[in-house]
């Protein structure tokens, strides 16, 4: 009985009269998605999505993928092969083993198999600003992590829309305002129907990024198109991160010590201020004009991570390559300095 208010629920999510033209590989990363995707999937009208036939099943040892993570490298070649065999394919989108995240991968020409996946920042602005086009008279607030892209504050201010940055989490996310309409996270977890699920929800995304790519499909459009309309409108919001993983754990706390003690006075040229978030988190914010740096160990693993932000006002993506580089060169010294 919840499993059929669930579905009709995240149905009513979608415009009826929205375009459901889309060919879809789909894998749960031997998960519990499948068929929960499959049957929302077909109440919202879609076609059936290829599901890569490995990784159909629930398998507790996860045996085709060294980690079961659609953000690891790897995970997804499975679904991306089975995208190279069925020419008409137009996305390849990937849960997690709980299926509370969404990765979604499109068509690039310049890529490994011709398909990239998207980053979980392209996700989460495409998400916002499809929500906020749909329904003009949206309000609300939206919200992200502090190492999340700072674009969607953007979107959101734009369009008269609250905005919250959070610590990272959904635990954080989700309690960000009384009235949230949408929140993500940079790693691949979405909330597109707070009222529904007030926490990630990788079917609903799931559900949403189709809606989008069948809309653009049918005006001739793609993803990525809409990414560089993003970067017209409000600049490029180039994201990158860069992971330590360390043997012992000590090492972590020396750096953020070290880190803090003598943080960086420039990075791309630029004069750096510092927000240190001790003691409610140990999480230290570098950001100068035009960029930001934000260090943190992880909360899961033996890892220190640096998320890194550029953004480029005229929306060159070849000077955002190039200020990233840069970024990854100046930080990744100063984290193993």
């Amino acid at each position: 009985d919840m499993l059929d208010v669930y579905l009709d629920r995240v149905e009513s999510l979608l415009d009826p009269s929205s375009p459901r033209d889309l060919r879809v590989v789909y894998t749960p990363l031997h998960g519990v998605g499948r068929d929960v995707l499959l049957a929302a999937f077909a109440r919202a009208g879609f076609p059936d999505p290829v599901v890569v036939a490995r990784q159909a099943d629930p398998d507790p040892d996860f045996s085709t993928v060294a980690f079961p993570n659609p953000e690891e490298p790897g995970a997804i070649d499975l679904a991306l092969s089975a995208a190279a065999e069925h020419p008409d394919t137009d996305l390849v989108i990937a849960n997690d083993p709980d299926a509370d995240r969404c990765a979604v991968a499109v068509h690039d020409p310049e890529a490994d198999a011709g398909w990239r996946m998207l980053r979980g920042d392209e996700v989460g602005a495409l998400l916002g600003q499809h929500l906020v086009r749909r329904d003009p008279k949206l309000s609300g607030v939206f919200a992200a992590s502090i190492v999340s892209s700072s674009l969607l504050g953007r979107i959101a201010a734009a369009h008269g829309l609250g905005y919250a940055e959070t610590l990272t989490g959904f635990k954080w996310i989700s309690r960000a305002a009384i009235d949230l309409v949408f929140g993500y996270e940079e790693a691949l977890g979405y909330a597109v129907a707070p009222n529904l699920v007030r926490d990630k929800d990788g079917i609903s995304a799931a559900l949403l990024v189709a809606e989008l790519a069948a809309a653009l499909k049918a005006a001739g459009e793609s993803l990525p198109q809409r990414l560089d309309e993003l970067a017209a409108e409000y600049g490029r919001y180039a994201t990158d991160q860069i992971s330590i993983r360390v043997d012992d754990p000590a090492l972590i706390t020396d750096t953020m010590t070290r880190l803090r003690a003598a943080p960086p006075p420039t990075l791309l040229d630029e004069k750096v201020t510092v927000t240190d978030r001790l003691p409610e988190a140990d999480v230290l914010t570098l950001t100068w004009t035009g960029g930001r740096v934000v260090v943190r160990p992880s909360g899961t693993e033996p890892k220190l991570k640096a998320y890194l932000e550029v953004v480029v006002a005229d929306g060159s993506r070849d000077e955002a390559t190039r200020r990233m580089n840069q970024l990854r060169v100046e930080v990744g010294a100063r984290l193993s300095s």
